[in-house]
């Protein structure tokens, strides 16, 4: 059975081999076979260590003093002296993330720096808290279940949503969906489902946000797309995983000692401003304050900006990519995002959840007990008696940083009125717009990995990947596929590559 026709059923809800090993083909690359991957992120990531398996002479080039890209880390000096590692903010690392999870696996087969984060809420000051944990993983059972115990559904909204509508989010069939739904806004779609408004703050626009962009902006089509990933569609269920410790001592220094252990060589605080062809189909790679690589191979996975950026410093590669170069200079960029760690003087109360999903708050999305989640806030909420905690605005229309953290503090007040009082001992705060969007309209004009430029591929999570995927998955999967494409250029077999039912239950045959 193709595997890109399955279905999502009770039944069938199993991984699926979307990209089968091919034994009859060797497993090695020929010897001498070298790439460039650009990009230090998760898709980069997992190119370099695909290829770096397989026998081809890595360099991995990074603009970051660390690897990571939004998922990266680095050390950050506390006002005690201390220091603690610090990151872009919380992520999910979700159960159905089959390929980055197989690639962390390479650093820790056991995948034991993961833990259960305990929950999943969404909380808003209007309504009760919407828990959405442990909810069943095969379509339609986990939808009966989410009607049957979510205090903001009710048989009004059952019966009075329009079911039709409602009825295409078990429907995901990626051509058939976004023909029809690409053009409408998420925010449309939802009003259309007839839904009350307590239903669709605390279920579905949420959700939305997630994707670092308001309803308003969003494709309706990548709405139903990633409702069908994480919800309808996922053998899983929607239960994560988070590191136990900080990014950078469980993820990249580790990443960083295993490329480096099979011949890769490992590039950080180095741009990429230009690339462009030479003889015999080689590119030069031009890195400000380096000498230039030459390259047969060569993977783009940069964020969204970063890929536009050096295809309009690339003249030469415009004449040589037409196709790509119109895609990249008209890749979407998210709103900013904007992420506050505080450290505070007091912990709050026991019953908060470690992680918690906001609603319909004017900035804030989410808020993260850090001290209850990783090891070294965890270590400094128990000398100190304070507590860490972590602020998250997706799509922020704060002028600033400082605007950006004071907004969302007064939001938390509302939500939990134990920070009021309490007084910030410290804190971090970030603010830029490095994430993908997926505006109404936007199929059909993102790159792919493969394109018109012969050697050069593209990855990372806003590229139009042929599976169903999203976020860090999107990443990984798009980072095997570019490597995928030069080991089968090379002669050598393709690495596996699993997924989820791409279809859902109620597609059509």
């Amino acid at each position: 059975m193709n595997e890109l026709l399955s279905r999502a059923a009770p039944l069938r809800m199993r991984p699926r081999v979307l990209v089968p090993a091919d034994p009859r083909r060797p497993h090695q690359a020929p010897e001498g076979t070298e790439a460039v991957v650009v990009g230090g992120g998760i898709a980069g990531i997992s190119a370099a260590v695909v290829l770096a398996e397989r026998g081809v002479a890595v360099t991995l080039v990074e603009a970051a003093p660390t690897l990571g890209g939004r998922l990266g880390a680095w050390p950050h000096t506390l006002p005690d002296g201390t220091e603690q590692v610090v990151e872009h903010g919380f992520h999910a690392f979700f159960r159905h993330y089959y390929t980055w999870r197989a690639v962390l696996r390479r650093i820790d087969p056991q995948l034991s720096f993961l833990q259960p984060v305990g929950g999943y809420p969404v909380i808003s000051r209007e309504w009760p808290d919407e828990d959405l944990t442990s909810l069943p993983g095969s379509p339609p059972l986990n939808l009966l279940a989410l009607f049957a115990r979510s205090p903001s559904l009710g048989l009004r909204d059952l019966l009075g949503s329009n079911q039709g509508l409602a009825a295409q989010l078990l429907a995901y069939d990626r051509d058939r969906t976004t023909a029809r739904f690409d053009r409408m806004p998420a925010a449309e779609f939802l009003t259309s489902l007839g839904m009350s408004d307590r239903a669709q703050a605390m279920l579905f626009e949420a959700f939305a946000r997630s994707f670092f962009a308001d309803p308003g902006a969003l494709s309706a089509a990548e709405l139903i797309a990633m409702f069908h990933y994480y919800f309808l569609g996922n053998p899983e269920g929607i239960a994560f995983d988070s590191p136990d410790t900080d990014h950078l001592t469980c993820i990249w220094a580790p990443f960083a000692e295993y490329l480096q252990a099979r011949g890769a060589q490992v590039l950080v605080n180095s741009r990429v401003s230009a690339i462009a062809p030479v003889d015999r189909h080689l590119w030069q790679v031009e890195v400000d304050a380096a000498p230039s690589l030459r390259t047969r191979h060569l993977v783009l996975a940069t964020d969204p900006g970063a890929l536009r950026a050096i295809v309009a410093g690339s003249p030469d590669m415009s004449v040589a990519a037409p196709k790509l170069a119109r895609r990249a200079a008209a890749i979407a960029v998210a709103p900013p995002f904007a992420v506050t760690r505080l450290w505070l003087d007091r912990d709050v109360r026991p019953e908060r959840a470690t992680f918690n999903a906001v609603s319909r708050e004017a900035t804030l999305d989410s808020v993260t007990i850090y001290s209850r989640l990783e090891r070294p806030s965890a270590e400094w909420a128990a000398r100190t008696g304070g507590s860490v905690v972590e602020l998250h605005s997706y799509a922020c229309d704060a002028p600033d940083a400082d605007t950006a953290t004071a907004r969302m503090r007064a939001e938390l007040g509302a939500l939990w009125p134990e920070t009021v009082a309490a007084q910030v001992v410290h804190l971090q705060q970030r603010m830029e717009a490095t994430a993908p969007t997926w505006p109404p309209g936007g199929a059909g004009t993102r790159p792919c990995v493969t394109g018109d430029a012969r050697g050069i591929r593209i990855a990372g999570d806003h590229v139009d990947s042929p599976f169903l995927t999203g976020l860090m998955e999107r990443a990984s999967v798009t980072g095997v596929l570019a490597a995928n494409d030069i080991l089968d250029e090379v002669g050598a077999g393709p690495e596996e590559i699993r997924g989820i039912p791409q279809r859902g239950l109620l597609a059509r045959r």
